[in-house]
């Protein structure tokens, strides 16, 4: 059972960081050239249908994993588990996440212009470096750190 958990959290990690850089690297610098916010609409609309349940994925197995890994958290915390800050970072992570979706998907998707296309540029931006810190953070766990 831990090695599937393990399977499908890198999977959801694989459409989610991927789609991200492909997103940010490709079609955002596309859409702020010809500054058309449906070069980006029309990525995203695709992009959703894969990566919010990748997303989804991502967290159901992420919580089942420290469940496994933390069964009495507060003897981890007793024994300053190593793993435990990243564990955090991931969460911090998780709620900045959020935090931009939701702002992206109340406030700026459904008025979304050219003038107001930076804007959420950076939104893309930010968490397509968080989907980066993710996955270290997620290699750290899993590798006792970084050097």
């Amino acid at each position: 059972m831990y090695k599937l958990l393990v399977i499908f959290h890198l999977l959801g990690a694989a459409v989610w960081v991927g789609g991200h850089l492909v997103l940010a690297a490709n079609v955002l610098p596309k859409a702020l050239a010809a500054r058309d916010p449906q070069v980006l609409l029309g990525f995203e609309g695709g992009f959703e249908k894969l990566g919010m349940p990748a997303l989804a994925i991502q967290i159901l197995t992420g919580f089942t994993l420290v469940h496994w890994w933390f069964p009495d958290l507060s003897a981890a915390l007793a024994a300053h588990d190593p793993r435990l800050p990243w564990v955090g970072v991931k969460l911090a992570l998780l709620l900045a996440t959020a935090g931009l979706a939701l702002n992206a998907r109340l406030r700026l998707i459904p008025h979304l212009t050219a003038a107001t296309l930076p804007v959420l540029a950076w939104h893309v931006r930010a968490v397509t470096v968080f989907a980066v810190l993710f996955l270290v953070a997620g290699a750290a766990i899993r590798t006792g750190g970084l050097p």
